[in-house]
């Protein structure tokens, strides 16, 4: 068993770790690559993590959300290009998918009249902008359903060979 730390203002990396149950020595090994000393200035910010870390780190602590959150808050081009991911329940991302695919449904025939002429007017903008921001609220809850099946494969909820399988065809 781990024992935790007693410093404040933990990150990210330490608390997975400390979640997961694993001394820095078990977490080092575990990952196969990073020194514990490496280890210990990742978790205590003194040095940044590359991706190959996080990804090793996500694996061993069983925490797929942390490759977003390196994105989201690490990773300049993330910080830009991606979307920071809430980890929901299944029936909270349903829901949130079908709101924001009724909302469009809705919308689709503005957008075709905003994008025939292939430009976007000024009149126009409002709307545009308010279809862009529920294609944004889309893209966003897919990634939480992303999230949230590596998360339930890692727990045993979902066998990921059937998966692929099936999603193969």
């Amino acid at each position: 068993m781990g024992r935790r730390s007693t410093r404040e203002n933990k990150n990210i990396y330490l608390t997975s770790r400390e979640d997961a149950d694993m001394t820095r020595a078990e977490a080092s090994e575990a990952l196969g690559f990073i020194s514990e000393s490496r280890l210990e200035k990742i978790e205590s910010e003194k040095t940044a993590a590359h991706p190959e870390d996080i990804l090793a780190m996500s694996k061993a602590y069983k925490r797929p959300d942390l490759c977003n959150y390196y994105c989201t808050h690490e990773c300049p081009i993330g910080m830009v290009q991606v979307p920071e991911v809430k980890s929901k329940g299944l029936s909270q991302i349903v829901l949130s998918v079908l709101s924001t695919l009724n909302t469009l449904d809705r919308e689709k025939d503005r957008l075709i009249e905003i994008t025939e002429d292939e430009k976007i007017t000024d009149d126009e903008l409002p709307d545009f902008a308010r279809i862009q921001d529920q294609l944004d609220k889309i893209s966003q809850t897919v990634e939480s359903l992303k999230l949230w099946v590596d998360q339930t494969i890692i727990d045993g909820g979902i066998d990921r060979e059937k998966l692929e399988k099936l999603r193969k065809g």
